[in-house]
């Protein structure tokens, strides 16, 4: 989002976050591929195993192999240019800000290229200085730069010290070379993400397929070439640029899917990552959704469950918090509720509702904003569910929106094989209703555009074993509903050098708002010695 913005979040199911108030701060550290709307950090810094795939027979085919045996990635770059260096200039508040520029295609890294727009925080101890520390807030869709100025607060002294804080607008985001497919987008996030109808289903797929169309016609061949390989090839070259040896990287949800690729691509190019919030590379496009919907659907039962035991809570309802949610939220499928409050002209349907209720639960620190907007709506208001649904989507105040719903779509659809038919998708949510029946429509249907995008996938989900790669250090929390903590664990032992942290509590990603967590990799990114094996935090 533009510097300065707070009122920033993510894309659905994706992994995302970023904000400047504590819950927005929580959210921060809650981004990952999060349906349809994106993913990130859950302090406030914006899918799991299990589903068979689906498409079989439609799904394009992969090129080329992966750097370190491991499995199969985009096909092979030619050797890019060395970037010039950094040119750093004053943005205010003790920060600096550069645009590098990088090869559009990588495997044709001479015909175009892009920029990727980076800041930094220099080390307020120059003669301690370690390097640079990379860092990426997650996604797709989410801005680097707005999370290093958002969230420098939230990272320890020690840290600050020793490195250069660097984030970066991926390919694609914000001030980078960005996507744009749909400037308003009020319709499209107004859909009944649940269809209960053939013609609420058949509004869905001419949405996704009108939304993939202009995506194509107004961004031509840059739809080729916004993939997570393409993400992780400009990290080494903003690397490069900054003038560091080897990349020290800490990325929280989708950020950890850019780390995994990195050490995939450049095992030996690293000094210390840090993945907090994993996705799991190996994992298929419906096994991410299964897992997604399944841990939200837990951490809505764990939100009624706290509220029903607290008089305290707004939506009590006598202590029968879920009988009277599902009320409410069958409704508000019937019948839109007016944002009477607000003053807004928009009424807030299923899309609106179920978005809000989505974003709030990355983080407990945000579960009392819920517990507002249900009240505030089971008396016919639903203003709540607004102010919470309009940020989590990237809607500023004035209308506009940032393009993290576009960028996430392009990437998600590059990055993961999906299904041409329709009914496929249909298929996945019947299969995940049975563990998650208040989001199995929503996470099955979350990336219905792939079914229509203009370019073919370019990854194949795969396990990366990082052969030649130093300690890398995956944090993983047993609540996390973005990044099931199943996750973090596969993500651990697949890596030939993986170490788990795991963090026992609520919310998506951990660094942000547990300082054990913070300790421990603030030492490992400082001295580069992994934690202890079998390190946990409460």
């Amino acid at each position: 989002m533009p510097a300065g913005t707070t009122e920033r979040r993510r894309n659905a199911f994706g992994i995302r976050r970023t904000t400047r108030s504590a819950p927005r701060l929580a959210a921060i550290a809650i981004g990952v591929i999060v349906f349809a709307a994106g993913c990130g950090t859950s302090p406030t810094p914006p899918a799991s195993p299990g589903a068979t795939a689906i498409g079989g027979s439609d799904l394009p085919p992969a090129n080329g192999t992966s750097p370190s045996g491991s499995g199969t990635v985009a096909s092979p770059a030619a050797t890019a240019p060395t970037p010039a260096a950094a040119h750093w200039t004053d943005c205010g508040g003790g920060f600096q800000c550069a645009t590098v520029s990088v090869p559009t295609d990588y495997a044709n890294p001479g015909a175009a290229s892009l920029n990727v727009s980076i800041v930094r925080l220099p080390a307020s101890d120059p003669s301690e200085r370690i390097g640079s520390l990379f860092v990426n807030p997650g996604g797709p869709g989410e801005s680097g730069v707005d999370f290093v100025r958002e969230a420098v607060d939230v990272f320890p002294r020690s840290l600050l010290k020793r490195f250069d804080l660097v984030g970066f607008d991926p390919r694609g985001v914000n001030f980078s070379t960005p996507i744009r497919c749909v400037d308003n987008l009020d319709n499209h996030l107004s859909l009944d993400p649940s269809p209960d109808t053939p013609a609420e289903l058949e509004a869905l797929v001419a949405d996704a397929r009108s939304f993939a169309a202009d995506c194509a016609a107004r961004n031509g061949n840059a739809l080729a070439h916004v993939s997570t390989e393409d993400v992780a090839r400009d990290l080494d070259q903003l690397r490069i640029a900054v003038g560091d040896e080897k990349l020290t990287y800490l990325g929280f949800s989708y950020g950890t899917l850019i780390g995994a690729t990195y050490a995939d691509l450049f095992p030996t190019r690293i000094r210390a990552m840090a993945l907090d919030g994993a996705v799991d590379p190996a994992l298929t496009l419906p096994e991410v959704r299964a897992g997604q919907a399944a841990g939200f659907e837990t951490a809505l039962d764990h939100f009624l469950a706290d509220c029903a035991q607290r008089t305290s809570c707004l939506f009590h309802e006598g202590g029968q918090t879920r009988p009277a949610f599902d009320r409410l939220m069958a409704r508000i499928d019937a019948h839109p509720l007016p944002a009477t409050r607000s003053g807004d002209r928009r009424t807030v349907g299923p899309g609106l509702a179920w978005g809000a209720v989505l974003g709030s639960l990355y983080s407990d620190a945000t579960w009392s904003g819920l517990d507002v907007a249900l009240a505030l709506a089971a008396r016919g208001d639903g203003s709540g569910f607004l102010a919470m649904s309009d940020p989590f989507h990237g809607r500023n105040k004035n209308g506009s929106y940032l393009n993290q719903i576009d960028a996430y779509a392009a990437n998600t659809c590059l990055d993961y094989p999906a299904s041409h038919d329709v009914g496929s998708y249909t298929a996945l949510a019947n299969r995940v209703r049975p563990k998650a029946p208040d989001f199995a429509d929503y996470a099955a249907y979350n990336d219905l555009v792939c079914a229509f995008w203009p370019t073919p996938a370019t990854r194949t989900p795969h396990a990366v074993a990082a052969v030649g790669a130093p300690p890398i250090v995956v944090v993983g929390t047993t609540g996390d509903p973005a990044t099931p903590y199943a996750w973090a664990k596969s993500l651990a032992t697949e890596l030939r050098t993986g170490v788990l942290v795991t963090h026992r509590g609520e919310g998506h990603t951990s660094f942000l708002v547990s300082s054990c967590v913070r300790r421990a990799l603030e030492a490992y990114l400082t001295s580069v010695e992994p934690p202890p094996i079998g390190t946990s935090c409460d």
